[in-house]
């Protein structure tokens, strides 16, 4: 069997992390949708609409698979039946779903990905609880911390690291060569990407990959694309002082939605914050922004923002090489060449 991942019905809402990315590469829980379609399924998953087999099964990309949902979706696909968002099917239609149904995925995945395999040895430096949901993979380092599991699973990856004196309260996954560094405190559910650097205070977060949030701050109810780094002291407000609801910004328009009564930072590809910088409730960060300057920014920042200015194009490509050289990388041509698309459809 042959699937398509379509994400042609789903992504102009899942702004900004659909501008960068296939709606399908979108990290909820410790894989992104493709992942977990490829982990759960014989079939050959194809994203491009150019070359899909004529006979591909078409699923809805921003559908979440799970081992106990996945028969029911494709039978659905097969019968051309929408499926529903219930108990056991979660469908992220708004980028804040990302961080509000994260638990639940991580929680699924961490039983698909460890179900009958063996944890690498906790060191006896850790203080633990509930050790049969801890699961370390190989030559990842974790000493001298807190991990409780109580509240859910801890997955570490593989090559990962958490330093000294991290508390860990699950559920919460730190990807393939990732860093959580001395005395972090993280709250479930969290999940760290590959390659990142993570530290302070964290709860109810993703970063999807190649980021840092390296120093002390709160990050809370929030979602950090990728190759993005929040300067030290660097906090956002994930509730009203009202204790009300809170409401998404979500364009030039000022069109906005409602998103509950907790909603932190949604963060998009190549943006960095100066230090201390002070984000508000519900606030989206575009596309390669620098945050910087002495008023807080606004709920909405559009893609390209230099400080209260518009990112020169060339600088902003510089910069962005810049930083994915000091993770032993370098700006793509294909990055070029959709970042230029993006920065022309947003004169």
């Amino acid at each position: 069997m042959n699937i398509f991942l379509d994400d042609s019905k789903c992504r102009e809402q899942l702004f900004p992390f659909s501008l960068t990315r296939h709606v399908a590469d979108i990290r909820i829980g410790i894989l992104t949708i493709k992942e977990k379609w490829s982990h759960l399924s014989k079939s050959a998953i194809f994203t491009n609409e150019k070359n899909i087999p004529e006979n591909a099964l078409v699923i809805n990309a921003n559908v979440i698979p799970t081992e106990k949902n996945i028969e029911i979706l494709i039978k659905a696909a097969s019968d051309k039946i929408a499926v529903m968002d219930t108990e056991d099917i979660k469908i992220i239609q708004h980028p804040w779903h990302i961080f509000q149904c994260n638990d639940w995925a991580l929680r699924k995945d961490f039983e698909m990905i460890t179900r009958n395999r063996t944890s690498q040895k906790i060191s006896a430096t850790n203080k633990c609880s509930n050790k049969k949901d801890i699961f370390i993979e190989e030559g990842a380092v974790v000493e001298n911390s807190f991990l409780n599991a109580a509240t859910g699973p801890i997955y570490i990856g593989k090559n990962a690291e958490v330093m000294d004196a991290s508390m860990v309260r699950g559920p919460f996954s730190l990807g393939e060569n990732s860093v959580l560094k001395m005395g972090s405190k993280i709250y479930g559910a969290t999940c760290i990407g590959p390659y990142c650097i993570a530290g302070g205070e964290i709860k109810n977060s993703i970063l999807f990959g190649f980021s840092n949030k390296a120093h002390d701050g709160y990050l809370g109810d929030s979602v950090v694309g990728e190759w993005c780094n929040l300067g030290a002291g660097t906090s956002n407000s994930n509730i009203k002082n009202t204790g009300g609801e809170v409401k998404y910004i979500l364009n030039k328009n000022r069109d906005s939605l409602p998103a509950g009564n907790k909603a932190g930072l949604l963060m998009g590809d190549y943006s960095r914050s100066a230090i201390n910088t002070s984000f508000n409730t519900a606030t989206i960060v575009g596309v390669c922004c620098n945050i910087f300057g002495s008023n807080a920014p606004g709920k909405y920042v559009d893609n390209f923002s230099w400080g209260n200015e518009r990112y020169i194009f060339e600088k902003a490509l510089k910069d962005i090489d810049n930083w994915k050289k000091m993770k032993a990388r370098s700006i793509t041509d294909a990055e070029i060449k959709m970042l230029e698309k993006l920065y022309l459809s947003n004169q």
